[in-house]
């Protein structure tokens, strides 16, 4: 009966054999998939066109100087120095390196670095060409594979973020050949369709082989070319892509991508606080100065309106009454005692027919001073009168009790004098004794009987 193995003895076995034929080998190939953990190891994949090899510098093998451990990248081409392994937990042969070689940039570097170039030139990366996002977007098509963490991700927080938006997927392969081909027919129909506010372009991480899809120069064109604004999610942030480069926006992972085209709806309850806040401090002041102004106006109709000329008039009117009435009362005192000093003198040299004549004289004159100042509080009252009468005309309420009204513009705000003051289809306020009538103007003539 032949031996029958375990999955461990076997594992040894060829492990053992592996590194018994190939105890110490270099190797060359391109650098893909590194890693450098916290541990101080350094995994990565060597590759070329047809095979992968994986491989592991161990911290305690690290004796080159650190310059050539810290400038190993994605897309170096170099040697390496090791023996061949196999990693028994996974069943997989590794190269545990000891020593590597810089052997310049790979293949797919140069290429990515030449297309790069060549579009730059062309104006594909230029950013005044690029145009920004729409706010609050409603209607996305996301251009990505069906059933992978970059579109379960972009729609978790889509339905989390923003008012809410309609999304439609158009699915297509992210890696391999025909990839390019499914994006640019994606981009094509987005277009056509005209539904879309933003194309959203989005892929999950991968190495530079697996993200190569999205350096086609095709590809580019057609993001180029789009109508509508592209965005971008391909890859981890440290990835950038062609289609990166030459999109509208670039975002550093599709779940940035859905960061970028909708806020956090916190984010916008509190903008709406926010504003409610300064609209409501608007309000305020607003008010603050309509009431200022309007008490300004107060006080200015109070020392303008007919009703206040009228009574400083009569205040003015009785001052000079009371000043009339005290000097005729002086000069009446005066002229009484220069009569009595007179006369007490003229009696010393005058007989009684004389001071009888001179009597009857002096009361002549009495009696006309009295008729003459008589007159001159008549002068006054007729004076008066005619100003009570003059300033009661000047009441603009006076003419509404017979009949008449007052017409105001709305859209001038001012009294309408002549038929020129208005125009066809302007609103009029009519105000007459009580109450106010609006009416429009349908015709306007400029002279009576026209």
């Amino acid at each position: 009966m032949p031996h029958i193995f375990s999955v461990r003895e076997l594992t040894l076995a060829v492990k053992a054999t592996l590194e018994g034929e190939f105890p110490l080998v270099w190797v060359r190939g391109q650098v893909s998939n590194l890693a450098r953990p916290g541990s101080g190891h350094i995994y990565f994949t060597l590759k070329d066109n047809e095979a992968t090899l994986a491989a592991v510098w161990f911290k305690s093998q690290q004796w080159q100087p650190a310059a050539v451990r810290d400038v190993l990248a994605d897309g170096q081409e170099v040697i390496c120095l090791g023996r061949l392994t196999v990693y028994a937990p996974r069943g997989a042969y590794q190269l545990v390196v000891e020593m590597v070689q810089d052997q310049g940039l790979g293949t797919l570097f140069v290429a990515f670095e030449a297309l790069k170039k060549r579009l730059a030139s062309e104006g594909y990366f230029d950013p005044a060409r690029k145009r920004p996002l729409p706010s609050h977007p409603r209607r996305i098509a996301v251009i990505t594979a069906l059933g992978g963490a970059a579109l379960r991700d972009f729609l978790r927080l889509a339905d989390e973020r923003g008012f809410g938006a309609s999304i439609r997927v158009h699915p297509v392969l992210v890696q391999g050949d025909q990839a390019p081909g499914q994006i640019i027919q994606a981009l094509q129909e987005a277009n056509i369709q005209g539904w879309a506010e933003v194309i959203v372009v989005i892929r999950g991480g991968g190495s530079l082989e697996d993200l190569w899809a999205f350096n086609n120069e095709d590809l580019a064109r057609a993001v180029f070319i789009s109508e509508i604004p592209v965005l971008t999610g391909i890859g981890h942030e440290v990835d950038t892509t062609i289609a990166d480069l030459t999109a509208d926006v670039r975002a550093a992972t599709p779940s940035h991508a859905a960061q970028l085209l909708w806020p956090e709806r916190r984010e916008l309850a509190q903008t709406v606080d926010e504003l409610e806040n300064r609209l409501q401090t608007a309000a305020r002041e607003l008010l603050r100065r309509k009431e200022a102004l309007l008490a300004g106006q107060e006080r200015a109709l109070s020392w303008l309106s007919p009703r206040v000329r009228v009574l400083r008039a009569l205040e003015r009117l009785e001052g000079l009454e009371r000043d009339l009435f005290r000097s005729g009362q002086a000069m009446l005192r005066e002229r009484r005692s220069a009569l009595a000093q007179a006369t007490s003198d003229l009696t010393r040299t005058m007989d009684a027919r004389f001071w009888a004549a001179r009597q009857a004289v002096l009361d002549q004159r009495l009696h006309e001073l009295l008729a003459a100042g008589r007159e001159a509080v008549r002068v006054r009252d007729h004076e008066l009168a005619k100003l009570e009468t003059a300033m009661s005309g000047l009441n603009p309420e006076r003419p509404l009790e017979k009949g008449f009204c007052l017409v105001q513009s709305e859209r001038t705000g001012n009294y309408v004098r002549d038929a020129r003051d208005v125009r066809q289809g302007d609103l009029l306020r009519i105000v007459p004794r009580s109450g106010f009538i609006a009416a429009r103007v349908q015709e306007t003539r400029a002279e009576r009987g026209e």
